[in-house]
Order: C-alpha cells, then sequence, then structure tokens
C-alpha cells in the first residue's frame, strides 16, 4: 500500500498542486461567506468553494437529489449521513468540474464568479454537530510516559492496556472549532502538602495532540462494527485538541476517569479529511505484543502517515514549534477502537467524534503534551522571547498543523488554533 505511487490532479485554480488542498484532498467544512450566510464549503488551494453555489450553478447535476439541502444546512451531518457513495461521486465530479481537462468555458467562468471566495475571506464554522463524544488513550508511549511519572516506573502500562484500546465518554457540548478561545477553568485540586484540596484556577493547563474521527453511518441497538468493516463507518479525520487541566485531573480521575478536566474546552479545525483522500497514506502500525483477542484483529496498513506539529505562540509573540510527532505511531488504530467501542452493542450514530488520545513518539520531540514535554514541568521549555513554559500560560495561543506528504503531494489538514484566556 505505501508504495503506491500518488498521481497529482492538476486544477485550473492557480497554485493548488503546491499547496495542502490540491484536487487530491478536497475536505469538507462549514463556512460564513458573508454575514448570516452559512454554507457546506470544500478547499481548493487557497480558494474556498461554496457548495450550494455549485448545486445552483448544476455542477451535480444528475447527482443525489438533496445535495443541494445538504450544502444549505449549517453543519454537515446531514450530507455525511447520504453516504460513501455519494460522497465518492461528488469527489468525482469536483475533480471533473475544477480540473485542467474541464473544456467547459462557461462553467468555469461561472464557478469563477459565483462560487470562489478566498479563504481569508470566509469565517469557518464547527463543520458537524457533534451527537456524542468519546476519547481513546491509545499511543503507548504516551501511556508509558504518563504511567512513568504518576504510578510505576517499572510497571508503567496498567494490565489491559494492550488487550484493549482504553477510552472514556467526553462531552459533546463543549467542542469547538479553530480559533474560538478557551478560558482557563476552575476546580478542585491537592496541593502535594495539604491533607485537602482548595479549589482555584488550574494551574497545569495543558494541551494534547490528537486527531478525530467522524462517524458515517448509523447502527441500532445491538448492532457491532466488525474490525474489518469499520471504514465503511467512518467519513474523516480532523485535528483535535484535547485541553486538559492536569492539576484537577490528578484529584478528581480516581475511580472513573476524567471529568472536569476535559469538558471545559476541546478544539477542532475546521476541516474533514475523508478517507478517500487519506487511502494512498495508509502504513502499518507498530507490532502488537502480546495479540490481540480475535475481534481486534486487524490487517495490515491500518495506520495512517499524518505527520504533526504543535507551536506556542505567547501573547504578542512569534510561534515556537514545541513537538513534532506523526499519527503512525498510535498503537491502536482506529478500526480497532470502533470495532471495541461496538463490540458490546453499543449504537453509533453520525457525527458521532472519536479521539485517539495523545499522539506521542519515541522521542522527547515528538512527545504530544506539555506534560510529557516538561516531565510534569521538572524541565521547562524555553521560548524565543526567553520565557518558559512548564504548562500553558493566560493568552498563549496553540497551533496545531497536520498532513501527509507523498511523492511531491501534501494533503493537509488546516490548523487547530486554541487561544487560553483567563478565568470568566
Amino acid at each position: 500500500m505505501e508504495n503506491t505511487k500518488l498521481q497529482p490532479i492538476p486544477s485550473w485554480v492557480e497554485g493548488s498542486e503546491k499547496s495542502g488542498f490540491p484536487l487530491n484532498n478536497l475536505p469538507f467544512g462549514i463556512a460564513e461567506i458573508e454575514p448570516g450566510k452559512i454554507v457546506g464549503v470544500t478547499r481548493i488551494g487557497d480558494q474556498v468553494v461554496n457548495l450550494e453555489k455549485l448545486a445552483e450553478l448544476k455542477v451535480f447535476s444528475g447527482l443525489h437529489p438533496r445535495l443541494f439541502k445538504a450544502f444549505s444546512l449549517p453543519v454537515l451531518n446531514y450530507f455525511i449521513e447520504l453516504g460513501r457513495d455519494v460522497h465518492h461521486e461528488l469527489r468525482e465530479r469536483l475533480q471533473q468540474a475544477f480540473g485542467v481537462d474541464n473544456t467547459d468555458k462557461q462553467q468555469i467562468e461561472g464557478i469563477k464568479t459565483a462560487a470562489l471566495l478566498p479563504f481569508s475571506a470566509v469565517k469557518m464554522q464547527m463543520p458537524l454537530k457533534v451527537t456524542d463524544y468519546t476519547d481513546f488513550y491509545s499511543s503507548i508511549e504516551h501511556a508509558t510516559n504518563v504511567g512513568k511519572m504518576f504510578r510505576d516506573p517499572e510497571n508503567a502500562l496498567l494490565p489491559n492496556w494492550r488487550h484493549l484500546p482504553v477510552g472514556y465518554h467526553g462531552r459533546a457540548s463543549s467542542i469547538v472549532v479553530s480559533g474560538t478561545p478557551i478560558h482557563r477553568p476552575l476546580g478542585q485540586t491537592k496541593p502535594a502538602d495539604s491533607s485537602f484540596p482548595v479549589f482555584g484556577p488550574s494551574k497545569m493547563l495543558d494541551f494534547e495532540l490528537e486527531m478525530a474521527f467522524v462517524v458515517g453511518k448509523n447502527t441500532s441497538l445491538g448492532d457491532r462494527v466488525p474490525v474489518e468493516k469499520a471504514r465503511e463507518y467512518i467519513f474523516g479525520l480532523m485535528l483535535f485538541n484535547d485541553l486538559s487541566a492536569r492539576d484537577i485531573q490528578s484529584w478528581e480521575y480516581v475511580p472513573l476517569g476524567p471529568f472536569l478536566a476535559k469538558n471545559f474546552g476541546s478544539v477542532v479545525a475546521p476541516w474533514i479529511v475523508t478517507l478517500e483522500a487519506l487511502e494512498p497514506f495508509r502504513v502499518d502500525g507498530p507490532p502488537q505484543e502480546p495479540e490481540v483477542l480475535p475481534y481486534l484483529k486487524s490487517k495490515a496498513h491500518r495506520n495512517y502517515d499524518v505527520q504533526l506539529e504543535v507551536a506556542i505562540r505567547p501573547e504578542n509573540g512569534s510561534e515556537n514549534v514545541i513537538c513534532r510527532s506523526n499519527y503512525k505511531h498510535m498503537y491502536w488504530n482506529m478500526d480497532q477502537q470502533l470495532a471495541h467501542h461496538t463490540v458490546n452493542g453499543c449504537n453509533i450514530t453520525v457525527g458521532d467524534l472519536y479521539a485517539s488520545g495523545t499522539i506521542s513518539g519515541s522521542e522527547s520531540g515528538s512527545f504530544g503534551s506539555m506534560l510529557e514535554l516538561t516531565w510534569r514541568g521538572a524541565n521547562p521549555i524555553k521560548l524565543n522571547d526567553g520565557s518558559e513554559r512548564k504548562f500553558l500560560n493566560d493568552n498563549d495561543t496553540v497551533v496545531m498543523r497536520g498532513s501527509c506528504r507523498k511523492d511531491g503531494i501534501e494533503i493537509s489538514f488546516g490548523e487547530c488554533e486554541s487561544t487560553l484566556l483567563a478565568p470568566l
């Protein structure tokens, strides 16, 4: 799979082939294109494509009759629910309409006049209504680092970790789109030198570098999704920042896991990149030892080679890249995550969001959280303005980026940006 040659799809949109948004990509999002006007969009190069307007221009003639309605709504759930065949046909039609081989000059001029807007001229919105949300804990490097810090360094992984994808149910209502500011949370923490907790703002505010997949097909209560068919139920992937209050978390998580430390705000990038666009970037994941149970056994090439980075930009300062990692490091892949999530008959819904868990590699510069990068604050990061960070300061902005690169082609996930504000 990883040796398949990726062929560029040239477009008449200038500069698209050298951007992270060529015709090979075609992610989906929601944008406010003018005050009060919100529509479904895709992106080619630096241009945002108004998909509702393309439907009006008959570019989608002969395709599913509900596409116009789908792109007139303020979220993509209705479009996603139309199914994989519709998504594939739409993708092919977009590649034809925007490809250099399109000889319909009238169509091209109509698109240029009515359906294209510079990315800088629109305001991206939350792309879907998140119907339910689960967060996993699937990087062995991250789980090992956390185990070393908080438990026994010689037995960092808990006994169940190599046998199942550990996860918890989070809060869907507080997931917001990139650019939405997040206030530092208040909660209980327990100082090391005290027998009693105190109340106040978190002093250990952290990011977690994650990817999230979007469910694209409903099931009924009692149904199970086999690991080999999991991809049929997944629409695409997004960048995800699982903001975390480490001091609140360490006091509250026993015995039922994260609660207030995780539900004050999580941030997604505005673009959903489809599995079809990511197909050329499938790779093997890490070996799994011991052998997993039969319902979790998956064939080769179940991970994705997504290069990731995280930067911190202090108030009135410049960016500092502090982490470079890769989604391919994940011990448990998303097919296994979905199979495990549904093996008990749990039903899933179009728009459900499943986050990967922190993505860390084996080198310190690839650790996907401040908790690991500073080793719980023991080794502060020095920024280029001379300041140091053990965790995030008020008015810091965290910027996450992700892209797949192969054969000179880049498939970008855009940016996931979060500015941390003082408590309300």
